[in-house]
């Protein structure tokens, strides 16, 4: 009992940090001002839009693209505003779909599209990074002032576009990026849905990304809107070239090159991408878990451990406390208990605000334990994977395959 003493006074003191001190990661205000109604900077005595280029980087899509592409190609955007969606090498006629969604938006008044065959993939290149590399070059040639780096499966309200680009005049943001509203409909998608983008913000606590003067830096690869000038002095995505997380890869990159960058939540902006089971959610997670610890197994050993003292000591050892003081326990048990259950109270206050985003029950929270368990679980097996040879980077594609 004196070993789960120490750790669950360990584990409180950690949630008293993150909870006051760590960027409040658990609170959702990080967002944009809605609806579009801020002015971009005025340029000769007017107020003007700078244009903008979409680049949808898109493989297999057959599925999302009759349900998503519509609303961006109809954003109610003043300035000039075109889409290029770049189709990697599909084999479900994705291009062919999406150019008929082009040339019917085009007969309503909505941006043109344009459709970009891709080439295959160079050595050294991740199959998402190639794909948006493509559909830059291609963009950048038009000389947009901004690019909307945007996934298929992203659904759009009619002003998010405004809103992005207002955010990044007014506040000179060289990167303007979004968490997409994840779908969370199913039984599985509640329950994991909104644990991995909590867990996302502590690892990346939003208000820091948005200080220039921390050097923590990420995006959300759903919603990026970026200064093309930025980024083509940043060496455009060729840095970036075998980023299998690329979102967070590229916001390191232009922040480190002294840009100002944003990134926030938001419900104007969601994804379609269903996750029927917790098999597709499992794999989904465990995609790039192991990616994001560098491959390091030192680093897999203290995220689980991490994980475990964090999360599932307090409830361990104020439920443990409770069955030994039946017993009589001794001092020991009442610090664990105390501990415990201030550490567990924290976790689950700190989770509510991201349930409410998400418009689920507050009690909900206090299963957040059980939840890290199996994030440690798809962790452990995200290495194993990579070990085994069946990692896989983007929409199938695996390390060797073109």
């Amino acid at each position: 009992m004196l070993v789960l003493a120490i750790a669950c006074l360990v584990s409180a003191a950690a949630w008293v940090y993150l909870v006051l001190l760590h960027g409040g990661f658990w609170l959702t205000s990080q967002r944009l001002p809605a609806g579009g109604n801020a002015e971009p900077v005025a340029a000769a005595g007017e107020q003007t839009w700078p244009a903008v280029a979409a680049v949808v980087p898109a493989r297999n899509e057959a599925e999302s693209l009759p349900v998503t592409l519509p609303a961006l190609l109809a954003q109610d955007y003043p300035g000039e505003f075109r889409v290029f969606l770049v189709d990697d090498n599909s084999d479900d006629g994705t291009g062919a779909i999406a150019s008929e969604l082009g040339e019917k938006a085009s007969r309503d008044g909505g941006a043109p599209l344009t459709v970009v065959t891709g080439r295959p993939r160079p050595d050294g290149w991740a199959g998402k990074v190639w794909a948006m590399a493509q559909g830059f070059a291609v963009a950048a040639a038009a000389a947009p002032e901004y690019v909307l780096f945007t996934d298929a499966d992203i659904n759009w309200a009619p002003l998010a576009l405004r809103d992005l680009v207002a955010g990044a005049e007014t506040d000179d943001r060289a990167l303007v990026s979004q968490m997409a509203l994840l779908r969370a409909q199913t039984r599985w998608e509640r329950v994991i849905v909104p644990a991995f983008v909590y867990f996302f913000a502590q690892l990346y606590p939003f208000r820091k990304v948005n200080d220039p003067k921390s050097g923590t830096a990420a995006a959300a690869g759903g919603c990026m809107l970026v200064r093309r000038s930025a980024l083509e002095e940043a060496g455009g995505l060729e840095p970036i070239s075998g980023a299998l997380i690329d979102d967070v890869a590229l916001g390191t990159l232009l922040k480190k090159h002294g840009n100002r960058t944003w990134l926030g939540l938001t419900t104007d902006i969601s994804s379609a991408r269903p996750y029927p089971d917790l098999a597709s959610l499992w794999h989904m997670i465990a995609r790039s878990a192991y990616v994001q610890l560098r491959y390091n197994p030192l680093l897999l050993a203290g995220t689980i451990a991490g994980l475990l003292l964090l999360y599932v000591a307090p409830p361990a050892g104020a439920i443990a406390a409770l069955v030994v003081a039946a017993a009589g326990g001794g001092p020991a048990t009442a610090v664990a208990g105390a501990a415990g259950l201030a550490g567990w109270a924290l976790m689950t206050v700190s989770y509510v605000p991201m349930l409410r985003l998400y418009r689920l029950s507050a009690l909900r929270a206090p299963t957040l334990p059980l939840i890290a368990l199996l994030y440690a679980a798809m962790t452990a097996d995200s290495a194993r994977r990579h070990y085994s040879g069946r990692a896989v980077s983007w929409r199938g594609r695996t390390a060797g395959r073109v």
